[in-house]
């Protein structure tokens, strides 16, 4: 349903993640903490573990990434996309800190975090 917008929305189990580096969206899978909307696990700010909640993006563009940046100076410069892998070190940003689950603020439509390859990765839709 909803997205970045200005409307806040919480996000569940299946929302749609977006990261500005990789070239398609992913899933957030969040960890079980009980807490259901619409029958979907709910996520907090600290369902951001690379691989376990937030999948791969496709193919990364980003000269940051070792793998990119080898790739694309092996191909004489012009940029060669590889596996994204996401590498996210930090929990999700500008959560609900008056709503918890599991002891962590809920995760909002409007959070954001980062990858270690400066990717922004996004909530596109809310999983709802």
């Amino acid at each position: 349903m909803n997205g970045g917008g200005s409307e806040q929305s919480y996000v569940v189990k299946g929302a749609t993640l977006k990261c500005s580096q990789g070239d398609k969206e992913s899933k957030l899978n969040p960890t079980d903490h009980s807490v259901f909307i619409k029958n979907k696990p709910q996520a907090n700010i600290m369902d951001f573990k690379p691989n376990q909640n937030i999948k791969p993006f496709g193919k990364c563009k980003s000269l940051a990434n070792p793998t990119v940046a080898a790739a694309t100076a092996a191909n004489k410069g012009r940029l060669k996309k590889m596996p994204c892998i996401p590498m996210v070190t930090m929990p999700w940003l500008n959560g609900k800190n008056d709503t918890t689950i599991d002891n962590a603020p809920a995760l909002l439509n409007k959070s954001t975090t980062m990858c270690m390859w400066c990717g922004k990765i996004s909530i596109k839709e809310d999983g709802q």
